[in-house]
């Protein structure tokens, strides 16, 4: 089985996300995705977390594959040891605190790691790919022309783009847009914080994005 590393742009890597095989994702680097009881993406968590939540019998069921094994201590009576095996997705009870669950206008916060996520490490003016540290978040409308720093009013732009255009809009600079910005749903969110997205887990998180979200066509991409 096959996932999607989306730390490869993070680290300055020039070409677009890469497929990545499950020997190589399966660490204990390597997050498994919670879910609520009914089905709803929630957040990463680490292995630490997820035993935690085994040992306090907070998981009713799991899907995905087999993730890894964690091995405890030894039984004093069988000598057997303790195997917790964990797998990519846990559904788990209890109170979720997942606000796209229930807030029907839920905003992401907005952050440069995921917004250039969002925007594939594009520049949006001359959509060259960029590796994070040479892009910066750009306001279309200037927030000195009563632009708003939201997720429909910015964009990844390299430096030099960012430069020309200066405080003004795009119409003023003359530039256009490659791509309109959006505003990324609970679960949306939640696979742009994803470092390493195994396939079940993509397919899980992309059941629960919009019809139109631009990410469906990204991720074909990915995979083509």
């Amino acid at each position: 089985m096959l996932g999607i590393d989306l730390e490869r742009a993070d680290r300055g890597w020039d070409e677009e996300l890469r497929i990545v095989p499950t020997a190589v994702a399966c660490s204990l680097q390597h997050h498994v995705l919670r879910t609520d009881v009914a089905g709803m993406p929630l957040e990463w968590i680490d292995y630490r977390e997820a035993a935690r939540l085994y040992h306090q019998q907070q998981v009713a069921y799991t899907c995905g594959t087999l993730l890894y094994r964690l091995y405890g201590g030894h039984n004093a009576r069988s000598g057997r040891r303790t195997v917790l095996e964990v797998n990519s997705i846990v559904a788990t009870v209890g109170h979720t605190g997942n606000p796209g669950n229930t807030w029907h206008d839920y905003v992401p916060p907005l952050n440069n790691q995921t917004l250039f996520r969002r925007d594939a490490h594009l520049c949006m003016y001359c959509g060259m790919r960029f590796p994070a540290r040479e892009l910066s978040r750009e306001h279309i409308r200037p927030l000195s022309q009563g632009g708003k720093d939201s997720w429909t009013n910015v964009v990844a732009a390299c430096r030099r783009c960012n430069n020309h255009k200066a405080s003004r809009t795009p119409e003023q600079a003359r530039m256009q847009l490659v791509a309109v910005p959006f505003t990324p749903t609970y679960a949306e969110y939640i696979f742009l914080k994803g470092r390493r997205v195994l396939a079940d887990q993509m397919e899980y998180l992309v059941a629960h994005f919009p019809r139109s979200s631009p990410l469906h066509a990204r991720i074909q991409r990915w995979l083509s």
